[in-house]
This record gives structure tokens, sequence and C-alpha cells, in this order.
């Protein structure tokens, strides 16, 4: 009888417990398992979801496993732990407010849905970091703000650094498929898989999926648009800040890229760690922060499985996904990223000689784009051209060719805090504005001043992301027509106001295309940040390149 009574009480605790849980907040049912979230303005957001089982210690190096379903109703009103990765350096304008609660277990992601949501777009930001930092929890990136715009929003954790990137041997040999690395891309694979098969409960269209990124994220977003097992789980993509660097290949040298195994090898070595079972028992953060001390730079590889090409060459042959895309980049890319770039010369005459040096041929053109008269400002806009514009204006020429419809853009905004830094449209800069999070930068991010100015131009960005995301076309009310790249080669500026233009820094993509072209052809240069005086000698002009 006293055993029956137990029984009876502890149903009852349950049931009053589910009961307490759905109504101090909204509750979805979804495929995965029920969820209660947190009720906001007009929006309900639902937190740390895991789309995938922890990597822990046996399963670290291997693709994602995806999460099992769940029982009763799980608390989501809070974020779940950021990915193991290198503290911030003091005082970057990048630093978080807080130091991250890092774990393994990290496969989360986040979701905002507008209260009655049905068959929404959906937009999944993926944040950036040079595959090495960043977090989907960081205020800069929350999704209320898009959500309040009729999107439901999703922002996903990755595994980071070596965690998510090293390949090597020996976990190449234990792979069904003969590969490694790629583990951070992966993930965002399924979390794109856990989005198709469980949005349709907070309201999302899994047919109207944008996949969206800066930075490291944009680069993401170029995996994924070649990963073939990507296609068909995103239909729209945006590249921000986006850098379609040489990868290196699995087995072998490329382009005088070591093999991403050998330089598995070599980290380990470096490491003084023997064999796979010390790797995988390593204590992850001090593998993670001694990897990036050893100068390990986490890079997907071309695997013929998960990334078949390089990205050049996917792109080249018109076997990226076939989507709409919104990219571009920014002027002052390079101001917050300045050991990018090497010690200025003594002088004009120093520079000049550097540049007819490497550049022969081209030297000319090179010069009459990046004049010595003002060094600082030639090798600002050296780097952020060969690594950002060029690849911006590259995705949306590949894009038009196919038939898509491709949107550029140019930001070029600044206001005082950032020019009175010397910090004019740095990178990432544009993000609190496309994304609506203003008041959810950094503690050492120059201040937003909160004036009419502002808040239109923020008002008219993220209109303009919002409706890509819709159908695929950026609209904003009281704001111009953004045409179509096209023939026209058209774009949108946006400094004091958006404003559209038409040959964005003309001859620049021409230019720095032949550089590609010629180490391409050539096979043994890579085509990353070494550019402008510390450039390796240019490679004869290739038939291909002509």
């Amino acid at each position: 009888m006293i055993r029956s009574i137990a029984r009876i009480l502890v149903v009852a605790a349950a049931l009053c417990g589910a009961q307490a849980l759905a109504a101090a907040g909204p509750v979805v049912t979804a495929p995965a398992g029920a969820l209660r979230g947190e009720a906001l303005e007009g929006v309900n957001a639902f937190r740390g979801i895991p789309y995938a089982q922890p990597p822990v210690r046996q399963l670290r190096w291997r693709p994602p496993v995806p999460a099992e379903r769940w029982e009763g109703v799980r608390d989501a009103t809070r974020f779940g732990a950021s990915c193991h990765q290198p503290p911030s350096r003091p005082g970057s304008i990048y630093a978080p407010a807080q130091a991250l609660k890092m774990s393994e277990d990290c496969l989360f992601l986040n979701v905002w849905t507008p209260e009655g949501a049905q068959s929404a777009p959906v937009f999944v930001w993926i944040h950036g970091g040079a595959l090495s930092g960043g977090s989907s929890s960081e205020p800069m990136y929350d999704g209320a703000a898009l959500a309040r715009q009729g999107l439901v929003v999703v922002s996903i954790n990755y595994r980071l650094g070596v965690l998510g990137y090293l390949a090597h041997p020996q976990l190449s040999e234990e792979s069904p498929d003969g590969v490694s690395g790629n583990y951070g891309l992966l993930d965002q694979i399924q979390a794109l898989r856990w989005v198709r098969d469980n949005i349709a409960a907070f309201g999302g269209d899994p047919g109207n999926v944008t996949i969206a990124g800066e930075s490291a994220g944009a680069l993401s977003v170029m995996y994924l648009m070649a990963a073939p097992p990507a296609r068909g789980l995103f239909h729209k993509a945006i590249a921000q800040s986006a850098y379609m660097i040489t990868m290196p290949a699995l087995r072998e040298a490329v382009h005088g890229t070591p093999s991403a195994e050998s330089a598995g090898v070599e980290l380990a070595r470096k490491l003084e760690i023997r064999g796979l079972p010390r790797l995988r028992a390593a204590d992850p953060q001090e593998l993670t922060v001694k990897a990036a001390m050893a100068g390990y730079m986490p890079l997907g590889n071309v695997d013929g499985k998960v990334l078949p090409a390089q990205l050049v060459e996917v792109f080249d042959r018109g076997e990226q996904a076939p989507v709409p895309i919104l990219a571009g980049f920014n002027e002052g890319e390079i101001r917050s990223l300045r050991f990018l770039l090497p010690p200025p010369p003594a002088d004009a005459a120093s520079y000049e000689a550097a540049i007819r040096a490497a550049y022969r041929d081209l030297a000319d053109a090179m010069l009459e784009r990046y004049p010595p008269h003002d060094i600082d400002a030639a090798m600002l806009a050296t780097t952020r051209d060969a690594l950002y514009g060029w690849t911006a204006e590259r995705l949306v020429r590949s894009q038009t060719a196919l038939g898509q419809p491709a949107y550029l853009y140019f930001w070029d905004h600044g206001y005082p805090a950032t020019d009175e830094a010397g910090l004019h449209a740095f990178h990432a800069s544009e993000i609190p504005y496309a994304l609506g999070t203003r008041d959810g930068t950094p503690p050492h991010w120059p201040a937003i001043p909160d004036t009419p100015g502002e808040r239109a131009l923020g008002d008219a960005a993220m209109a303009y992301w919002a409706s890509f995301a819709r159908d695929g076309r950026p609209v904003a009310d009281g704001a111009p027509e953004w045409p179509a790249y096209g023939q026209a080669r058209a774009y949108m500026g946006f400094a004091g106001t958006p404003r559209p233009g038409t040959h964005l820094m003309p001859g620049m993509f021409e230019l720095l295309e032949n550089v590609v072209c010629r180490r391409r052809a050539q096979g043994d240069q890579p085509w990353h940040w070494n550019v402008g005086i510390i450039s390796p000698p240019l490679p004869p002009e290739a038939d291909a390149c002509r």
C-alpha cells in the first residue's frame, strides 16, 4: 500500500513538473523531442538544442552521430556549451564580454521563431572565427530581431580547431570512407539535417532554408555549396567576407601546401603525442591551445568525399549548389586584421621594387591599383582584395553563370568611433546591422551611436537580408532597389545610406583572377595572403589564363 502511494506521488510530481515547465514558457514538440523555451517580444527562443551526440573522447575525430530523441520536456532556455577554442587576445574588438563555457559536448543549435509562425523561411547562421573560435551564443548573433522580420532563425555550434579539422593517417584508416578531417563541416551538415527534420515544428519551412555566415562562417557557406552531402539541405546562401583560399588535399601536397594528413602527423610530432589513443586521451582544451600555439591552421581538406575538389575548381566547373547568393565584403577588412600584413617597406621606392620583382609583367597593373604614395593604404587594399574582394565577385559571377540570382555588396560604412580608431568599415562591422544586433556587440567593439541615421541603415540592411532569405531577392521598404549582379556588374554600396552602383573597383577582379590562375596553373604556389610585397615571383602567363 505504501509503495503504491509512493508511486502515485512520483507520477503526480512528474506531471506537475511537466505542467510547470509548460506554463513557464512556450513548448514545442518536434521529432527530436519536446522543448520548453523562452517567450520574448513577439518571438519564442529555444536555446541549447542538441543536434548530435556529444563527441566525447571515444568519438573524438569521428563524424557526428545524430542526437537521440529525449523523453519529457527539455529545458531550452539557456545556451549550450561552446566548442573548445583558444582564449581571445586581450583587448581584441572581437573578444566576448565573458569567458565562454567550453566542452566537447558542444554540438548545440538555437532557434528563434515568430509567434504563430507557419511555413516561415529559415535563416541558418554559421559563426566566424577562422574555424578556430567563436560561438553561437555570442549576443551579436542573437536571432530575435531577424525573427521579428518573419524568419525562423537558427544558429549553430560546430567543432573548431584541431578537434574539428585534424586529418591523420590513423584516422583515415579507421574511417569507412578512408578519409579524415572536415569534422566541423560534417557537424554543420548534420545541423542542416536536423533543421530539415525538425524545423517545421517551430513554424519553419524546410524547403526554404538560407545558409549564412561571415568570415569563416562564409568560408563554411562555400564549403557547403561545394559539398555533395549538403546538397538539397539549403536553398539560398549569404556569404559575408568569404575567402576562397587554397585548400590542402588529404594525402598529397598541392599548390605549395602540405597534405592534411602529413600536417596532422607533424602536429602530433610537435606536441610529442604519439599515436591516436594518446591524442584522443589528451585534455581537449590543452590540446586545442597547444595546437594553435604550434601553428596548426584548421581548414577543410579535399578528401574526394565531403569536399571533392578545390573550391575554385568546383565553382569553375559549375558543380556547386545552384542557389541564389548574396555576397560582399568591407572596405576596411584588414584594418582590424593587421596581423595578416607583413612589415611595411622602408619607403615608396622599396615598395615599388618589391612589387616589380614579384609581379613581373603585371607589376604596372598592380602599382596602378595599389600605388606606393600611401604604403599603408596600398597594403591594406592589396590583402583585402586578394582575400575578400576577389572572392565576393567570384561568387556572384559563378552563380550568375549558373542562371541563379546573385547580389553583390560593398560595406563602406564608418561612424565616429570606428574612424577615430582607424577602423573604418572593419572586418565583421556589417554584422550588427544585418542581424539587428547593434546592442549586442562585444565590449571592445567601437560603440555604434544610437542615431536616426544608424537605425535607418540597420533597418535597411536587415530588411535586405531578410527578404533575400524569404524569396531570394533583397528588398527594403523606402530603400533603393538592389539590382542583381548580371551583365551590368551591379552592386549595392552601404555607406551612410544604401546606394546602388555598377562595376565595383573596375579591373580588380580581372587582375587578381589572372594572378590566381597563374599560380593554379604552375601548381606550386598557394593563393593565400602571400600577396603584395611578400608575393612569391609570379609564374609566367599560362595558356589557360589568357
